[in-house]
């Protein structure tokens, strides 16, 4: 392989690791490549030694590993927030890559470790809250925080 055919693969590589948690779908990252999906997967492979969906798949595990040590989240707000759509899907992942399942995996590592941080930082860090997004109310009525929980008239 040249190394104009390497730094293509590269930079589709390092979208993938910097938009990991965004719907990344292959015909995106081979055309951030500049190549056909085909192509693509075959000269990932050759360089990586895996797939682009086996590689993307493997780092959202080991972020959601990372946030299942250190915040105070529930596992399927961790599987959302790493880049997974289905919880079985990431559980099974999962547990195919570490060895156990998240809550197990969570239930371990708390045991000698520090306090998890608060989900709310952790989601604020991670672009959860928007000014743009629809908030609904909590279960016991009350507004989320930041949230202006005045009635809006409209004026005509």
């Amino acid at each position: 392989m040249d190394t104009g055919q390497l730094r293509q693969v590269r930079l589709a590589k390092d979208a993938m690791d910097r938009d990991w948690a965004r719907p990344l779908d292959l015909p995106t990252v081979a055309a951030e490549a500049g190549y056909s999906q085909y192509h693509f997967v075959r000269l990932f492979r050759e360089v990586y030694g895996e797939t682009p969906g086996q590689y993307l798949s493997r780092r959202r595990i080991e972020r959601a590993q990372e946030l299942l040590r250190s915040a105070n989240l529930t596992v399927t707000e961790i599987c959302l927030l790493v880049g997974f759509t289905s919880l079985g899907t990431f559980s099974t992942k999962f547990k195919r890559q570490v060895g156990v399942t998240p809550t197990e995996f969570r239930r371990a590592a708390r045991r000698s470790g520090t306090p998890p941080v608060p989900g709310c930082f952790v989601l604020f860090w991670a672009g959860g809250f928007r000014a743009d997004q629809q908030f609904s109310r909590s279960r016991n009525g009350a507004p989320p925080p930041n949230v202006d929980p005045t009635p809006r008239r409209e004026t005509s």
